[in-house]
């Protein structure tokens, strides 16, 4: 049987594949005899950190990653299951490359890994992933891997080494140690971990399973048992339909608020009183006036980093709270590295993901969600009030739309956005950071982001402007140029 190639599910940020069909035992194996040269042994390492998540296959996956790295002379900590912070704070804490295998939000025949560097800095396409899979595939090729792949140890195995060790309750120690929730006024507050590793984590940080003091925090719990089928619904909050749960209870219940976390809770989403959604862009904005604050009391200039597609207000708030806002792409690796680049105290995403300076640069849901949970509790207002702060403008959200050829309907659109500033007799700039973004600064302010998919025939929209009617206009226009029923 032919191995599988793994340029097929070897990806710019990560490892994504069905199991066993594309990952496997072998596969698994081999990526770790890679990872140990290509990353941990050219950087100096002599151990690596592994974790999983909660689905059925990554336990044994885990196993044979670590079985494949240690024949390479590495020794090996197992820390079973965690969420992919969790992981990231290993490889901080221990100062060791990483691997975490999950598959985040993907359906249950799914499993994948995310590979970091010592200190919890990124693997990607450019930093050693693609040489990872050109050699780990070479490998595949060439029979070096055991049949079947071992999920342990070789006998005639060179002094790598295989121990376990739980970092949780060190987890939740640390995140603690970075917002101080004890005085704050009692919130409650409904979290939904959608079967994911949140079950798992949310008991330790917020409650008291690790051992630590109460919080004035009760936790309404939904789905927290850990289950790789997910049966409740897809583990992305990222989807409305998926909050629909979250949404009702916090009404039910009367709560503060409502957390939802993703398949591996790296990713968090926030629901108001009203069960209302509260943008990922209000949150970045809340949390960076947060740690620029702690900053300037500090001495120190701020920086904090967001993406093309977040909402105009992050940058303005950032700049009224004295730091300086510093614009990249979308995708994690260019947050990470803009912010290691610039020193930023935090990252921002519109898709959830929240970055820290103090938490190696690294992406975590839980500090993010834990700085919500304090900004409420410091003050007496609700949600929905304190986000009013700093939400300004009308968004559509991304849209997806299937083409046929990106850069000619990309093209139409620039034309179409020309000749509307022409007949109006105003300015619009363009950039083309990530896809290409126009705007409008004239009054009413609009602004639409349109980005190709690196694996999908998608133009992803974004449209915001000062208000409903003149976004929804403008989406209307983009969207019919994109689709060709407007010229």
């Amino acid at each position: 049987m032919s191995a599988p190639i793994l340029s097929e599910f070897i990806k710019a940020y990560d490892v994504r594949g069905l199991v066993p069909q594309q990952l496997n035992d072998a596969v698994a194996f081999a990526i770790g005899s890679a990872f140990a040269q290509v990353v941990a042994l050219s950087d100096g390492a002599t151990s690596i950190v592994i974790g999983h998540d909660m689905r059925e296959s990554s336990p044994d996956l885990s196993r044979a990653f670590a079985a494949g790295a240690s024949v390479n002379g590495l020794d090996v900590t197992l820390i079973g299951l965690c969420s992919t912070d969790g992981l990231y704070y290993a490889s901080g804490a221990l100062d060791v490359p990483g691997a975490m295998f999950t598959a985040s939000h993907n359906p249950a025949q799914y499993n994948g890994i995310k590979l970091c560097r010592s200190g919890a800095r990124p693997v990607g396409q450019d930093t050693g992933l693609g040489q990872i899979r050109d050699l780990a595939q070479s490998l595949l090729d060439s029979d070096a891997v055991p049949q079947p792949a071992p999920t342990a140890i070789p006998v005639d195995a060179p002094a790598g080494t295989i121990t376990e060790r739980d970092v949780l309750t060190d987890y939740a120690v640390f995140l603690r140690g970075l917002v101080d929730l004890r005085t704050n006024r009692p919130l409650m507050v409904v979290v939904d971990a959608g079967n994911g590793m949140g079950g798992h984590t949310v008991p330790a940080v917020l409650g008291t399973q690790s051992g630590l003091p109460a919080l004035p925090l009760t936790v309404i719990p939904l789905y927290f048992e850990l289950d790789g089928t997910f049966p409740n619904h897809e583990a992305n909050p990222l989807a409305p339909e998926n909050l629909v749960d979250l949404q009702a209870a916090v009404v039910a219940h009367g709560a503060d608020l409502g957390l939802a976390f993703d398949g591996d809770a790296d990713r968090c989403f926030v629901v108001d009183e009203r069960g209302e959604p509260v943008s990922p862009s209000t949150i970045t904005a809340l949390v960076a006036t947060r740690e620029i604050a702690r900053e300037r009391a500090a001495g120190r200039e701020a920086r904090v980093v967001y993406n093309v597609i977040s909402s105009a207000a992050v940058p303005e708030i950032v700049a009224e709270a004295g730091a300086t806002a510093i614009r990249t792409r979308v995708g994690h690796s260019f947050i990470k590295g803009e912010m290691a680049r610039h020193q930023a105290v935090f990252g921002g995403e519109h898709s959830g993901h929240y970055y820290f300076r103090d938490f190696w640069f690294a992406d975590t849901g839980m500090l993010a969600a834990m700085h919500v949970l304090a900004a409420l509790g410091e003050q007496a207002g609700p949600l929905s009030e304190l986000g009013a702060r700093f939400s300004r403008y009308s968004a559509s959200g991304e849209i997806n739309s299937t083409v046929a050829d990106a850069a000619l309907a990309t093209g139409n659109v620039r034309v179409w956005a020309q000749q509307w500033a022409r007949e109006h007799g105003q300015d619009v700039a363009f950039d083309d950071l990530d896809g290409m973004t126009v705007t409008h600064q004239g009054t009413p302010m609009w602004w639409f982001n349109l980005r190709g998919s690196n694996t999908e025939p998608l133009l992803r929209l974004n449209v915001e402007a000062s208000d409903e009617a003149t976004m929804a206009q403008v989406r209307d226009d983009v969207l019919s140029v994109v689709r060709g029923e407007k010229a």
